[in-house]
């Protein structure tokens, strides 16, 4: 049985009238006859009643029509999704980011990529890089914003770096100095994330480096809680310069060679890229291009050129 057969049948049963059918369906009508007596042999029925007065249904034709025209309606219907699929008027993305991207970049991409393609789904997972890394790896993101390791292997992903950004110090009150240096970390206890953000392992790592523990005033927060300790006056915290420049806090960069992270778009190896996530990953790109171009990045934050 062919879908061919199907919609031919459809087209007489309509009309009523073999040649009318063939015109409808822009073919001979002796083709158009061979089709439908074939269909019939097929079916072991005969689906017309032919007589000189005109065409009619036979019960065996009753029984098909109904099903041959849910047929032809879920055919178009899937010819429809498909379309508006690959013209991006549906589909899904799943991104994935650490939360200081989704109180800093992630908000101004999505917008953006809201704006031209308002039909496609957004599912958003926050979480720690190097979650996201494997969730990635296992397929259950399409695309994520990552903070690069500093081992820099990621063999199960394609990653592309977007960002230098550097690390700086927040606090509720004036700044001591025009700029911090990680000794400066001894002195006061710190409002510190909780375990398994890179941001917490990129401080402490630079502490140790610099031969002491950091004290920790509070402990264990989101980044949400991390800013509302600071604004609370409990401490200071080592943020990133994106989400500094948003908290309304006093900032303080760090100086020379200070502390710095490399954010990159990330997508599995092994996994082609949907449309839909395909064009996500372009107006990341092209966000920060435009912001990089109209001098909107942060300072201490740099664009790294294309490769």
């Amino acid at each position: 049985m062919q879908f061919q057969q199907l919609r031919y049948f459809a087209a007489v049963a309509e009309t009523r009238h073999f040649t009318r059918a063939a015109e409808r369906m822009h073919v001979a009508q002796p083709s158009l006859s061979q089709q439908i007596r074939s269909l019939e042999r097929e079916l072991g029925a005969e689906l017309f009643h032919r007589t000189r007065g005109g065409i009619a249904l036979t019960d065996a034709g009753e029984a098909l029509l109904p099903l041959v025209r849910r047929i032809l309606a879920d055919t178009e219907n899937a010819r429809l999704a498909v379309q508006e699929t690959v013209q991006l008027r549906r589909g899904r993305v799943r991104l994935g980011a650490p939360p200081s991207l989704c109180v800093s970049l992630v908000p101004d991409v999505l917008r953006a990529y809201r704006a031209r393609y308002p039909g496609v789904e957004l599912q958003v997972r926050e979480d720690g890089s190097r979650d996201l890394v494997r969730t990635l790896a296992d397929g259950e993101l399409d695309l994520a914003l990552i903070i690069t390791p500093r081992s820099g292997e990621l063999p199960a992903l394609d990653v592309t770096e977007l960002l230098h950004e550097d690390l700086v110090l927040v606090s509720a009150g004036r700044a001591k100095r025009r700029r911090a240096r990680i000794e400066d970390l001894r002195e006061q206890p710190l409002v510190m994330f909780r375990e398994g953000y890179d941001l917490r392992e990129t401080t402490l790592a630079a502490c140790r480096a610099a031969g002491f523990e950091p004290s920790f005033a509070v402990e264990g927060g989101e980044m949400d809680a991390v800013l509302g300790f600071v604004r609370a006056g409990l401490g200071p915290a080592v943020l990133p310069g994106m989400v500094a420049a948003r908290s309304g806090l006093t900032v303080t960069p760090f100086a020379g060679p200070g502390l710095a992270r490399t954010i990159a778009v990330a997508h599995g190896r092994d996994v082609p890229l949907t449309r839909a996530a395909g064009a996500l990953r372009d107006t990341v790109l092209t966000h920060l291009a435009d912001a990089d171009r109209a001098g909107a990045l942060p300072p201490g934050t740099r664009l790294i050129p294309a490769g």
